[in-house]
């Protein structure tokens, strides 16, 4: 569908527009919204560190990306171990803006849906919260959203300890079949940010078939250091790595893009140690182009992780006995002008993309729909997935790209190298593929071989990255698969 835009100088002219941009947005929606909801269910120890609450406001602009199944609130430490108050009082600050962030993207719940599915865990922390007798309302929500009728796999985020998660799992162990286990422990997808108590080992351990994302360990053995999570903004304090641009997670961009906007920026508290720690176990569920769910090692905003078993380290809480999706290293060009290497690299590569959406979707909360950006819809002129031959030429196209402002767009196609099974790099000079035309509509690529190493088969995963010229700058990816055959 070629979608039609009005460039915004003529939303400059003081004409009745309302039908037309009306009619202009629901074209928009259904191109830009019209891939399936992951299932979302947030587990959350919030009322501690207030990097929890940053993350749920975030998660509030977001949030008609997903199908937000619950929003339970789990135990910290200190004197009220639960406090689903907090929760509470971000939605209905969302709600204050939701009509307005409907204004610029459909498919927003309203804020009773939300204020609905907030619930709680056992105040008992770790493992001491887990079996007979330790129902929580949050497991039990927890059990019924992975029993519904839905064909979809629910999305578990773990941005504290995941003992509600594992009281779930101990209740339909003990009350179920082994069949009806492995059916529910099927529908489940893990993202957990580190381990903050010992219910994720003894979970890992215990349902051996889980799909479970999680760099192992506890910030007290210095796990956090280790994260891959811990680059959303960890530079400076537990994360402790260069290449990244630090300006963009500041306070002081925070104030400008975040707090000084409306009711729900309002909410928004300064961070203590690092911005948003949990965010990136929601970031990979975006539909922005770029992430594919069932395929961790592919990377997007959430960062990329690879299944094996990881070696045990100090800060475990106890060695892995199982394949997990965990940490793995990408090779990126970093703001400093050096190439950096590493797990964090796979995360904080994409830094300016996720910032600048996100401020852009603070101005969604506040301002009308010709007074803000938005971003571009890219359009493949072939398919995502193409069959090449070693010496073949590939080409690439998206000639039917639009930016819903009329805004111009930059051109990106770049190997994602790391993401692929086909290694092509050139050591030498940090390029990794040689793309004809890599900033224009249309480019190509040459499945070359070399004297060094075999022509080889595999995948190989070109990125096209399109970013708008309004403000602030908005990217939305594709992705193609050239599958590299004899």
């Amino acid at each position: 569908m070629k979608i039609p835009f009005l460039p915004k100088c003529f939303f400059a002219k003081k004409f009745a527009l309302k039908n037309y941009l009306t009619i202009l947005f629901a074209l928009i929606a259904v191109t830009v919204v019209a891939q399936e909801k992951n299932r979302l269910i947030i587990l959350t120890d919030i009322g501690g560190d207030p990097d929890d609450q940053m993350s749920m406001v975030r998660l509030m602009t977001y949030a008609n990306h997903f199908d937000i199944e619950g929003l339970i609130a789990t135990p910290h430490s200190g004197e009220d171990p639960v406090e689903p108050e907090y929760i509470e009082n971000i939605v209905k600050a969302y709600g204050k803006v939701r009509d307005n962030l409907a204004i610029h993207e459909p498919g927003y719940p309203s804020e009773a849906y939300l204020l609905e599915r907030i619930s709680e865990g056992h105040e008992l922390d770790g493992m001491d919260g887990v079996g007979e007798g330790k129902d929580s309302p949050g497991a039990n929500l927890l059990i019924k959203a992975v029993d519904q009728e839905d064909e979809r796999p629910l999305w578990v985020a773990v941005w504290g300890g995941p003992n509600v998660l594992a009281q779930a799992l101990w209740k339909v162990r003990e009350t179920r079949s082994p069949e009806e286990l492995a059916k529910f422990v099927s529908k489940l997808r893990v993202y957990a940010i580190s381990d903050q108590d010992n219910s994720g080992p003894w979970i890992r351990k215990q349902f051996p078939d889980l799909f479970y994302i999680v760099t192992p360990g506890v910030n007290a053995g210095g796990g956090f250091h280790h994260a891959t999570w811990i680059a959303i903004g960890g530079d400076k304090f537990h994360g402790r790595f260069d290449g990244a641009d630090f300006s963009l997670v500041t306070n002081e961009w925070l104030d400008k893009n975040v707090r000084r906007k409306g009711p729900l920026g309002a909410i928004y508290p300064h961070w203590k140690f690092m911005m948003e720690g949990d965010t990136p176990s929601f970031f990979y569920l975006i539909n922005n182009g770029l992430s594919s769910p069932e395929h961790p090692d592919w990377g997007g905003w959430g960062g990329r992780y690879e299944l094996y078993t990881p070696k045990m380290e100090k800060w475990f809480l106890e060695p892995e006995t199982r394949p997990i999706w965990t940490n793995v290293q990408d090779e990126v060009l970093g703001f400093d002008g050096e190439w950096h290497t590493s797990n964090h690299a796979t995360i904080w590569r994409w830094r300016s993309e996720y910032q600048n959406d996100f401020s852009a979707r603070m101005d969604w909360t506040i301002k009308p729909y010709d007074e803000a950006n938005h971003p571009p819809v890219i359009k493949l002129d072939h398919p995502e997935y193409i069959i090449a031959k070693p010496g073949e030429q590939v080409e690439l196209s998206a000639t039917n790209t639009t930016d819903p402002d009329g805004d111009a767009v930059s051109y990106e196609w770049f190997c994602y190298e790391e993401a692929g099974t086909r290694a092509m790099s050139n050591s030498s000079t940090g390029v990794k593929h040689d793309i004809q035309n890599f900033d224009q509509p249309k480019a190509s690529l040459k499945v070359k071989t070399s004297r060094v190493m075999p022509p080889g088969t595999g995948t190989m995963h070109i990125i096209l990255a399109v970013t708008d010229h309004g403000k602030p700058r908005l990217t939305r990816y594709k992705r193609v698969i050239i599958d590299v055959k004899p």
